[in-house]
């Protein structure tokens, strides 16, 4: 199948670089680039009108929906396969052409919509689930016996490799693909209960797929693989850490924060967020150099275990301080939640959320922020408070939240008396320091002032009625 020009009225797209030596990212111009998105799908409402072309003007209207609040990325999979329908290939080794073209009509949606992909080339979850009606499947014509050996068998290797390839040349090139999620939630179960092959199958794909890249276009898109988080805890004795946080061919680490307990299945909106704060704190130490860290999917299991969605206005609030206990603790952007309600999208208010986010971003430096998680270094007056937290010596990036207003329904109350507290950061260098305190829920800022360190920590007040964020940097 010739590859096709798509976008062509559309400029393209700058290519995202990891920033020299910070934790975060960078387009090929040198401007700061911070990933605000989510998990979206091309079987999910707000894409499906692209399957069959049934309806792809609503398609186009969703994703402009998204770039007016502020989403400049979301996370999809080359193939959903959940149904038939989304299977990219049948029979193997040949790209059904309804899909290709699908592909060829949401690549240029998003290139003029100036949206970034993170593109994972597999549904792993639903190809186990589904795995008798898989084109891979030995049955229908495919290489693979078994999907407990989707790591390990070389027939299937090539297949893989031959995916990336075709995704690549055609549509690599317009600089939409933000970066390549290799392989989604790399796991033992799918080689054998083993990970002793992970670093090897790692480096095969993106070796190859960053040669072509090179060759193609003179450079390569970012990498990364992704990891079901709670696999780290359950499975001790596993190192599932090196592969995921510091594997020397990848650009950045991603993982999947479905702990169980407060995260999973949430009944307060303020728990899940600090517990957010601490795996992302938790996965820094974990990486030996300056890749940056970002959760790529998270979002309540109850809706999969349960098929019950949350309470519009608790999930609205739990889905906001997620995405800012992720920011604060030191990710980069807020975290991409899997929507995990019905329908599978995300509600407006939470699309709310990303673009308070996304007009908070321009008061933190990123490019020059080598930033540490400070969360339990924080000074606060007031135990009814809690901080997620990160600094270098010149910039600081603060998330506070009340632990004592949450009421029946597990949300923060809005009208709860302003609780005043004090704030103290320690480790900024002497300077003078705009402070910016910033509504999370509104997206605009709340105050602003200067302050001046000499010795010691910085060290300011305010008053809390739910949660806010803070920026501080130290002016020139």
């Amino acid at each position: 199948m010739a590859a096709a020009t798509i976008g062509s009225a559309s400029p393209k797209l700058a290519w995202i670089g990891k920033a020299p030596s910070v934790p975060y990212f960078m387009t090929e111009t040198g401007d700061s680039w911070t990933p605000v998105g989510h998990n979206d799908s091309i079987t999910w409402p707000g894409l499906s009108g692209l399957l069959g072309m049934k309806d792809a003007a609503s398609a186009d209207a969703y994703l402009a929906m998204l770039a007016r609040n502020g989403i400049n990325c979301i996370r999809l999979m080359l193939e959903h396969a959940e149904t038939p329908e989304g299977h990219f290939e049948n029979p193997v080794g040949v790209f059904v052409p309804q899909m290709v073209e699908l592909w060829d009509r949401l690549f240029a949606m998003c290139q003029r919509h100036g949206i970034h992909v993170l593109l994972t080339p597999f549904d792993t979850f639903w190809s186990r689930i589904n795995w008798n009606d898989h084109p891979y499947n030995t049955r229908n014509g495919g290489p693979l016996d078994s999907p407990s050996r989707l790591l390990i068998c070389g027939d299937t290797r090539k297949a893989i490799k031959q995916r990336l390839t075709f995704a690549s040349e055609r549509w690599g090139g317009t600089g939409t693909i933000f970066a390549w999620d290799l392989w989604n939630e790399i796991h033992p179960a799918q080689a054998e209960e083993n990970i002793e092959g992970f670093s090897s199958f790692i480096h095969d794909l993106s070796h190859e797929l960053r040669e072509l890249e090179t060759r193609l276009y003179g450079h390569a898109h970012l990498q990364t693989v992704s990891l079901f988080g709670p696999e780290i805890w359950r499975q001790p004795k596993l190192d599932l850490a090196e592969p995921i946080f510091r594997h020397p061919d990848l650009d950045f680490a991603t993982i999947h924060i479905y702990p169980e307990g407060a995260v999973d299945d949430p009944t307060g909106t303020v728990a899940p967020a600090v517990d957010m704060g601490k795996i992302v704190a938790d996965s820094i130490l974990q990486i030996h150099d300056e890749r940056p860290i970002l959760d790529t999917e998270h979002g309540p299991h109850r809706f999969k275990d349960r098929h019950i969605s949350p309470p519009e206005r608790f999930d609205d609030e739990h889905f906001r301080h997620m995405q800012w206990a992720h920011l604060a603790a030191g990710g980069a952007g807020g975290g991409m939640r899997w929507p995990n309600r019905h329908p599978h999208l995300l509600t407006p208010g939470m699309h709310g959320a990303q673009l308070a986010l996304a007009k908070f971003l321009p008061l933190i430096e990123w490019t020059r922020f080598r930033r540490k998680s400070i969360s339990e270094h924080i000074g606060l007056s007031n135990p009814a408070v809690r901080a997620v937290s990160c600094a270098d010596e010149q910039q600081a990036l603060l998330w506070l939240v009340r632990t004592d207003s949450l009421g029946k329904s597990g949300a923060l109350k809005t009208r709860a008396a302003p609780l005043p507290v004090t704030v103290t950061v320690p480790g900024l260098m002497p300077g003078v320091y705009q402070l910016t305190a910033w509504d999370t829920r509104e997206g605009q800022p709340l105050a602003a002032w200067l302050s001046h360190v000499q010795e010691g920590p910085l060290s300011f007040g305010l008053e809390l009625a739910t949660d806010l964020a803070v920026a501080v940097h130290r002016r020139n």
